[in-house]
C-alpha cells in the first residue's frame, strides 16, 4: 500500500525558446481529471493567440491515471515528452501545460520533442517537490449520542473534518484521513461509515 506520494507544492513555470518559437510551461499540483479539464480550458482562454496548448498529467498514488495531449503537434512530439518528464521525476498529482507560440520556423519532430521536454523540465526544476500523505475521504452517519465516541477517533488520528451537518438526532460528517491509518480508523468507525 502506497501511503506517501511525491508531488509539487505550488504552481511553477519555465520557458524555452528555439528558432523564434516560445514554449511557456506551467506545472500545477492537481487531484482530479475535472481539475485538469478546468486548467486546460483556462489556459486556452488566457493564451487564445498561441498555436498549441500541449499538456500531460499523472494522477493517483498508483500513477494509473495519466494522459498526454499533442494539440495539433505531430503525434507524440509534445504530450509524451511532457509526460516523460513528470514520470522521470517520479511525480504524481501533477499536470504540466506547455503553450507554444510559433516563431515561423518548423523545428521537426526531434526539435519539438526537445523543446517540449526542456520547457517542462524547467517548470519542474522551478517547483518545490514535496512528499504528501495519501488521504482517503469517507462519509460518517451516526446518532447524536455517539458524538463523543466519533470525535475521540477524529482527534486521536488527526482526521480532517471536511463538512458536517447535524440536528438533535442525526449527524453526517465528511472526513479525510491519511491512508496509513486506514485499518485502525475503519475499525474504530466501522459502525458509522456509509
Amino acid at each position: 500500500m502506497i501511503v506517501e506520494i511525491k508531488t509539487i507544492q505550488d504552481i511553477s513555470s519555465g520557458e524555452y525558446k528555439e528558432k523564434g518559437s516560445k514554449f511557456l510551461a506551467y506545472a500545477h499540483p492537481v487531484s482530479s481529471e475535472e481539475e485538469v479539464k478546468e486548467l486546460v480550458k483556462a489556459y486556452k482562454k488566457e493564451y487564445f493567440d498561441a498555436r498549441h496548448h500541449c499538456y500531460a498529467y499523472i494522477l493517483g498514488a498508483e500513477k494509473s491515471q495519466f494522459r498526454a495531449a499533442d494539440d495539433g503537434e505531430p503525434s507524440n512530439s509534445a504530450g509524451n515528452p511532457i509526460l516523460g518528464q513528470i514520470r522521470s521525476n517520479e511525480l504524481t498529482n501533477v499536470m504540466v501545460m506547455v503553450v507554444r507560440y510559433f516563431g515561423g520556423t518548423k523545428l521537426g519532430v526531434p526539435g519539438l520533442i526537445h523543446a517540449y521536454r526542456s520547457a517542462c523540465s524547467f517548470a519542474l526544476e522551478n517547483s518545490t517537490i514535496v512528499l504528501k500523505k495519501v488521504s482517503v475521504k469517507i462519509e460518517l452517519q451516526f446518532e447524536y449520542p455517539s458524538m463523543n465516541e466519533v470525535m475521540k477517533v477524529i482527534k486521536d488520528y488527526d482526521l480532517k473534518i471536511l463538512s458536517n451537518k447535524f440536528d438533535n438526532t442525526q449527524c453526517i460528517y465528511h472526513i479525510e484521513y491519511n491512508l496509513e491509518y486506514e485499518e485502525v480508523v475503519l475499525k474504530s468507525l466501522k459502525t458509522f461509515i456509509i
